[in-house]
């Protein structure tokens, strides 16, 4: 029995060398979400710009909702095609997370701004309703506000290409008869 006890540290070690080994092949752009097929969580925050109050209703699809910051660097490297997207038609909105709105006006002036509307949300507090990880993360809704997909990380050409634009074409085809 005392020989049995010793093999006890053996096994917990192989039970968590295996938990640990799956993780090595998750993919960090698919962290799942609860949201999906729910709708945009309620909100009610000001304007990045003008003295406006937000809300969801706000939030029109089809449409990408972005995450970003100015101390962001990722966002940096993804601003450049969302300005892209924004000028072929793609309808995007932006939530300023955890940052300082005259630094975002400032970033909005000298990267030109792709967004429709950006959300102020210095306490984070849409963040955590929407179980934001961090920025960049964007989030696509359906014309009735109902979040269909989420994506974590740099969007960049190939990302956009291959994997979301037929995403967003597949939410723009709902919309059209």
């Amino acid at each position: 029995m005392r020989r049995l006890l010793l093999l006890v540290p053996l096994a917990v070690f192989l039970g968590i060398a295996l938990f640990l080994y799956r993780g090595l092949f998750l993919d960090p752009a698919e962290l799942p979400s609860a949201l999906i097929g729910k709708p945009f969580p309620a909100f009610s925050l000001a304007a990045v710009q003008g003295d406006r109050t937000l809300s969801e209703a706000d939030l029109k699809g089809p449409a990408l909702v972005n995450i970003w910051a100015t101390w962001c660097v990722a966002c940096r490297v993804e601003h450049p095609l969302l300005n892209k997207l924004a000028e072929q038609g793609v309808t995007i909105y932006g939530i300023n997370y955890k940052d300082d709105n005259p630094a975002a006006r400032k970033w909005l002036k000298e990267f030109h701004d792709p967004y429709q509307l950006v959300i102020d949300d210095a306490k984070g507090s849409l963040g955590l309703d929407l179980g934001v990880y961090g920025a960049p993360e964007t989030f696509f809704i359906d014309r009735e506000g109902i979040i269909r997909h989420k994506f974590v990380g740099v969007i960049d050409e190939k990302v956009w290409r291959e994997q979301l634009a037929p995403l967003y074409q597949g939410l723009v085809d709902e919309v059209q008869p």
